[in-house]
């Protein structure tokens, strides 16, 4: 089923659709969406080995602050606008409607980043095990290019069990990081270390690139705007449910990262670099057994297999609803079963290729691929919460609304300013952020994020002049059914946001 046309945001559908999620629902919605497999037994090891930074678990809880700065004004503004959860719609609306184009292709080029680096991550981690448990090898790329065609098969369906089975996978990411923590933490001599807490670890050089390493572990949190159509009263049960869904998220990440940093020691950097994922296993290995490190390699595939389900869920619908709005052609919009086809087999033809060209390049799918692209979606997404939160501010100058000071001024300008400098350090220190032997990708980045700003912008005033009613159209959405992941929490709920973000790692 194809929708050649923009439908009208807030039909009877939509109506229908609100005060049908509580907070009880919000939450379990939010929290069947992280990703504590890929952020613990990946990110964290990935990172310290690419940077030589311990101060991770410092990062996740002054990031975690941050993001809760931007939610206040997010939330705020996204009762407002028709198409919440989308970062071109608040630009866009908040802002300027050209600059709401090119954030729709940055934020674009970020989640197809995700993607394409969980697939790799995946493909890496799926040839060591079926090595080290069946005795056989296949190589990284073949595993990547056969998860490819399985998820953009399933991508293009609407499958209910596939959101059953997702949400079964991150029930048991989280109990295996839970019994690893309490295993590394129980281990004859541990003692947290006070190093991996020390605020003097984030220096302007060091700042940026651990900031970027908590964002990629939080991606996803742009999506609690979603609710807000969808649930009762929703200016005290999204605020109370995000909050729920922060703070959890947040001491997981802190407890887990500070207790994994601790128990590899004083030669966590050449830990780091020898043993890569398996580091917080073998440390939890010494109390519990072998038996743990088979445990989280099989969890750590499982993750970023669910990881690369969300990424290429959200990745084509940001493209689709830019082809449905008719900012890019319309073969991107076409549908099935009210999934957006064309775009999705699109974003899996572009990782495709990117993967082969990985392979024949001869680069390290862990550091070069996973780490890499992760880390450059990281930063898209970091400048455009920051773009965001500006946007929020100057919405709410031109009318006030009603809201408080702090809603409309104070915490978006804080977050602004936060997530804006953490942005900027990072750009300036892109050598330290990517690690040794990444001269080429430290020197492109901020080239491509040049380009995606003026081509977007470019794009957008070219449409002001040659096609009024499509620009008129920026940044309102179209209507569409939630995902498998929201009928599960409140059944029939439809939402008005098409172009929702992944939540967490999903």
């Amino acid at each position: 089923m194809s929708t050649p046309s923009v439908p009208l945001v807030g039909t009877l559908a939509a109506e229908v659709a609100r005060n049908r999620l509580g907070v009880p629902g919000v939450v379990g919605n939010q929290l069947s969406q992280i990703a504590p497999g890929t952020v613990i037994y990946g990110v964290v090891p990935a990172v310290i080995a690419a940077t030589g930074l311990i101060g991770v678990p410092i990062a996740m809880v002054i990031v975690a602050a941050a993001l809760y700065l931007f939610l206040v004004g997010w939330l705020a503004m996204g009762r407002y606008i028709p198409n919440p959860g989308a970062f071109y719609a608040y630009i866009a609306l908040g802002l300027w409607k050209p600059l709401g184009v090119a954030a729709a292709w940055l934020a674009l080029a970020a989640y197809v980043s995700f993607a394409i680096g969980s697939y790799i991550g995946f493909g890496f981690t799926l040839s060591a095990v079926l090595d080290a448990v069946a005795g056989f090898s296949v190589p990284w790329w073949a595993c990547s290019l056969t998860i490819v065609v399985i998820i953009g098969a399933l991508a293009i369906r609407s499958l209910k069990g596939a959101a059953v089975f997702i949400i079964g996978l991150v029930v048991f990411e989280t109990l295996g990081v839970i019994i690893t923590t309490v295993g590394a933490a129980a281990a004859p001599g541990f003692r947290l270390s006070l190093a991996a807490m020390d605020p003097t670890l984030l220096t302007a050089a060091t700042a940026g690139s651990l900031a970027v390493t908590a964002i990629m572990s939080y991606v996803g949190y742009e999506a609690a705007a979603t609710y807000l159509r969808d649930s009762r009263d929703p200016e005290r049960t999204v605020p109370l449910a995000s909050k729920i869904t922060l703070i959890t998220t947040a001491l997981l990440y802190w407890i887990a990262s500070w207790v994994q940093v601790s128990a590899a020691g004083p030669k966590i950097l050449d830990r780091a670099k020898n043993e890569g994922v398996d580091m917080f296993s073998n440390s939890a290995a010494v109390t519990l057994g072998s038996w743990v490190v088979v445990m989280n390699a099989i969890l750590f595939s499982t993750s970023l297999f669910a990881a690369s389900f969300a990424f290429q869920l959200v990745g084509p619908r940001y493209l689709s609803v830019l082809g449905q709005e008719r900012v890019l052609p319309a073969f991107f919009g076409k549908t099935i079963n009210e999934a957006p086809r064309n775009a999705s087999l699109t974003v899996s033809a572009v990782a495709a290729v990117v993967i082969t060209g990985y392979a024949l390049g001869g680069l390290d799918p862990l550091t070069q691929g996973f780490l890499w692209l992760g880390t450059t979606g990281a930063i898209g997404i970091m400048l455009l919460s920051a773009t965001a939160s500006v946007a929020v501010v100057a919405f709410f100058a031109r009318d006030r609304r009603g809201e408080t000071l702090w809603h409309r001024v104070i915490a978006p300008a804080a977050a602004a300013v936060a997530l804006g400098m953490a942005g900027y350090f990072a750009l300036t220190n892109l050598g330290t952020l990517y690690g040794p032997g990444s001269e080429t990708i430290a020197a492109a980045v901020p080239w491509v994020l040049l380009a995606l700003l003026v081509l977007g912008v470019l794009w957008g005033l070219r449409l002001q002049v040659q096609q009024p009613a499509v620009y008129a159209n920026i940044g309102l959405g179209i209507e569409a059914k939630n995902s498998a992941f929201d009928e599960l929490f409140a059944p029939g709920v439809t939402t008005a946001a098409a172009t929702a973000g992944p939540a967490a790692h999903r």
